[in-house]
């Protein structure tokens, strides 16, 4: 019975372009995202992992393992298992086999479930894309063998969830997405900052963790540099920027009211100057944003909602 409905899941997400999409998003929808098929460069990787604390990411630490280095001359206390007897024949010297370990490197995933995701005006709403890309990451991280944790931030509070390397952790962690995700409406008022969230994120990532950080990076884009520049000391830092396409370019040439529920504002969209700063203003953020994220242990990815074409990417 159980297959049957996770087939069904399944089905409706293939049918549906493989994405989710609307202005929330369920448990139910998040955990058959596990049953689409992963990239196949992670599923070779995942093929490759051995041990019972293996993880899918080669350490830069050397020693015996499962992948070869490098080949070097005989050294003093060199493991004699490893010499490479064909080059130490070829060379006439004794030469050793370095192997590169496999180290597990757990996942945190920061998703961000605030009042300013509650936004959106295609396809879906950027909570319900940054739900999305957050539950793929944490399948693809425990498909890959790794633990999986996270802290979900919404407008109320923070909930930080420690990696474990289950099933059921990973259902836990996609169950406070849902549950905050469902809570967002144009009523509820911000009271937990991120900035007080990404604290407590620094906490837990004290070394070798790999963490994503899903969000539309809203408020000062200082702090956002220091909090993710600060975590890449010790860890690997991937800040996906999700973005709803109106964010980038204003709607056709028209005269449009907006209101965020307590003031209105009328405008119009035929300025060509306007369109210009508009434009401008946000790629200007963007570009100071993954200027931020150029370090050997970051990386920068920019996501619009509207979005469809993910199956294929390999978040880890």
């Amino acid at each position: 019975m159980g297959n049957d409905v996770n087939t069904e899941r399944l089905q409706r997400l293939i049918d549906k372009g493989s994405h989710l999409d609307g202005a929330y998003v369920t448990l139910d929808q998040l955990l058959a995202l596990r049953f689409l098929p992963a990239p196949l460069q992670l599923r070779t990787k995942s093929a490759r992992i051995v041990g019972h604390r293996a993880g899918s990411k080669l350490s830069k630490l050397k020693g015996r393992g499962v992948d070869l280095a490098e080949v070097r001359a005989y050294q003093p206390g060199d493991d004699i298992r490893s010499i490479d007897w064909r080059v130490t024949a070829r060379m006439n010297k004794p030469h050793t086999k370095i192997f590169r370990e496999e180290r597990e490197r757990p996942t945190l995933i920061v998703v961000d479930q605030t009042q300013n995701m509650f936004f959106g005006s295609k396809v879906r709403l950027k909570s319900v894309a940054v739900a999305d890309f957050a539950a793929r990451i944490a399948w693809q991280t425990l498909e890959a063998s790794d633990r999986v944790g996270g802290l979900v931030v919404g407008n109320e509070e923070a909930r930080l969830h420690k990696p474990y390397r289950t099933t059921k952790a990973v259902a836990r962690l996609l169950n406070d997405i849902a549950d905050l995700n469902q809570s967002l409406s144009r009523e509820t008022s911000t009271e937990v900052t991120l900035h007080d969230a990404m604290l407590r994120v620094r906490r837990l990532a004290r070394s070798n963790y790999r963490v994503f950080v899903i969000s539309d990076f809203a408020g000062s884009l200082d702090s956002w540099t220091d909090h993710l520049q600060q975590l890449a000391k010790h860890n690997q830092v991937t800040a996906v920027h999700v973005f709803d396409p109106i964010e980038l370019e204003l709607p056709p040439s028209d005269h449009y009211l907006v209101t965020d529920g307590s003031e209105r504002l009328q405008f119009y969209t035929g300025d060509q100057s306007l369109r210009s700063r508009y434009r401008e203003q946000f790629e200007k953020r963007a570009a100071q944003l993954a200027q931020a994220c150029q370090h050997d242990s970051m990386r920068y990815l920019s996501m619009a909602t509207d979005m469809t074409d993910i199956d294929s990417v390999q978040w880890l």
